[in-house]
């Protein structure tokens, strides 16, 4: 069953970019409003997929980078739901979610799927704190990167081709803002729960690994993104272009280090 879930919620994230590009191309009020359902639709099954594995389990899904990869995109499409809440649901918007899920979704289906038990070190309470924390800031980053490739887009194209149907500049740049000053708190939990968990496994509140090491420059760049904001006005081109880095960082911290770097954080 989680597998079918999952092909689901593929073939409707699959759909939704499709409609979502007929839209771009010939607006139409009922198009967006199925591929907003239909995205609506994707998020439900893949939530189903994880509630799936979770009790075939027996425990949170979380121990395997295939899992996390699974809750990283459900995080950005529980993100995304929330910005539409506001009423800001631009079908380019909408689109880019899409494919990033896309991304995502196809390579954690590249992933190894076997259900394994938890190691000892990993049954704890800190560490579920430590993941949940990490949905919830990397998927509102993932909705920061794609309200920062927008900006670009609107701030290229202005009021006509693609960046019409878009909010104002102002508005895409509070926009991503507020989804930067969403995730950072809770990226500082992800440090904090990390560190305690380390000291309770390993005896140790840090070590320079890898993983640790890029989780703070990620932070840093986040950091650095709020304090230029505060102290000295960034706001538009640069602030899209530090959420976009920021972003690729959150990237590398999950999938690159994993994959390139590998350290007792590491996935498998």
């Amino acid at each position: 069953m989680e597998a079918t879930f999952n092909s689901l919620a593929y073939i409707l994230l699959f759909i939704t970019l499709s409609l979502s590009l007929i839209s771009l191309w010939k607006p139409h009020k009922v198009i967006e409003q199925i591929s907003l359902w239909s995205t609506f639709l994707a998020f439900a099954s893949l939530s189903l997929a994880l509630i799936w594995r979770g009790i075939y389990t027996g425990r949170v899904p979380f121990a395997t980078l295939y899992e996390f990869t699974l809750l990283f995109a459900w995080g950005i499409l529980l993100l995304f739901f929330i910005i539409t809440l506001r009423n800001i649901k631009p079908t380019l918007l909408v689109a880019l979610v899409a494919f990033l899920e896309i991304v995502i979704l196809s390579y954690g289906g590249t992933l190894s799927s076997e259900a394994r038990p938890l190691m000892p070190a990993l049954q704890s309470v800190w560490l579920e704190l430590h993941v949940l924390t990490a949905i919830i800031a990397y998927g509102a980053f993932g909705l920061s990167f794609c309200l920062g490739v927008l900006y670009l887009i609107k701030e290229r194209a202005g009021d006509g081709g693609p960046g019409k149907s878009l909010p104002s500049l102002g508005k895409l740049d509070n926009l991503l803002h507020w989804s930067v000053v969403v995730g950072f708190p809770f990226l500082t939990l992800v440090i904090i729960t990390g560190a305690i968990w380390a000291e309770e496994v390993w005896g140790r509140w840090w070590g320079w690994d890898p993983k640790e090491t890029w989780a703070l420059i990620t932070w840093l760049i986040y950091a650095g993104y709020l304090h230029a904001r505060k102290t000295y006005g960034w706001q538009g081109k640069k602030a899209a272009i530090m959420a976009i880095a920021g972003f690729l960082a959150v990237l590398f911290t999950l999938f690159g280090v994993s994959l390139l770097l590998p350290g007792i954080h590491s996935y498998v």
